[in-house]
């Protein structure tokens, strides 16, 4: 496997163009088993790691960065290897949190982004996210206080570069106009769903991030694993959900022609 690092857009940090995913950390992936992964990851030479605060489902939504903060922990220099992406939007539902309508909703107020961010950082045991990305728009706060609550992250030391994901790309547009206002570096990356069956994002979101000088960050880059040879693997007698072979039988020309049949 052949790792290249590149800048994130048109900034200066260097990244793998491989990111490491860890949605399922701590849901269908064990800790151990996590641990295994990110100590492989860096040995290859990925440096760049992506998670969520909502991430968890297997048990509660936090518990994927916790697995992270725990594998950082260990020292030998894994948190200063890594560049670390997180997310804020969505609520985190835990049950040592009282109810609280500002952080219960999905939004992006400046004092849900201050609080969420508190909580992303003790959960992953560091004193600073490297990319801080906001998982979607929030079309009902004013960019004004967004980004003042970005700012101030920035001038703590807390956050070092800002990013979008599931943004259009007149989002895209009004938060990179919204910042230059306020003379601020804006969006650094998008991360969007991007695939050989997915291309939407090629009509608006890359011609945004070309413009602003956005890196793009595909997830789901193999469609949950329709383009990771759905077809050979039902013919070896793996087993698929049903609704995996609905989806499988839904796309299976293009799948033929993606697996050379």
């Amino acid at each position: 496997m052949a790792i290249e690092h590149r800048r994130l857009g048109k900034h200066g940090v260097l990244v793998s163009n491989i990111c490491l995913g860890t949605m399922n950390f701590g849901w269908h992936t064990t800790e151990e088993e996590s641990f295994r992964i990110m100590d492989r990851a860096v040995e290859l030479g990925i440096n760049f790691f992506d998670t969520a605060d909502i991430y968890g489902w297997g048990g509660e939504q936090g518990d994927t960065e916790e697995i992270l903060g725990r594998w950082f922990a260990q020292g030998g220099g894994r948190r200063d290897a890594v560049v670390l992406a997180t997310k804020v939007f969505n609520p985190v539902k835990r049950k040592a949190n009282l109810a609280e309508p500002n952080t219960d909703r999905r939004a992006l107020s400046a004092y849900k982004i201050r609080k969420h961010c508190e909580g992303s950082l003790k959960r992953l045991q560091t004193d600073h996210i490297d990319l801080y990305q906001m998982h979607h728009v929030d079309r009902d706060c004013p960019w004004s206080e967004t980004w003042q609550a970005f700012e101030q992250l920035g001038n703590q030391g807390k956050v070092v570069y800002v990013g979008s994901s599931n943004f259009a790309g007149w989002d895209i547009a009004t938060a990179c106009q919204e910042a230059s206002k306020r003379s601020l570096t804006g969006l650094s990356s998008e991360q969007s769903i991007y695939h050989l069956n997915n291309r939407m994002v090629e009509l608006e979101v890359i011609p945004a991030c070309r413009y602003y000088g956005l890196g793009l960050i595909p997830w789901s880059p193999l469609g949950g694993g329709l383009l990771g040879g759905a077809l050979e693997k039902l013919e070896s007698g793996r087993r698929a959900s049903e609704e995996s072979l609905k989806e499988i039988d839904a796309n299976r020309p293009k799948l033929e022609q993606y697996e050379g049949r």
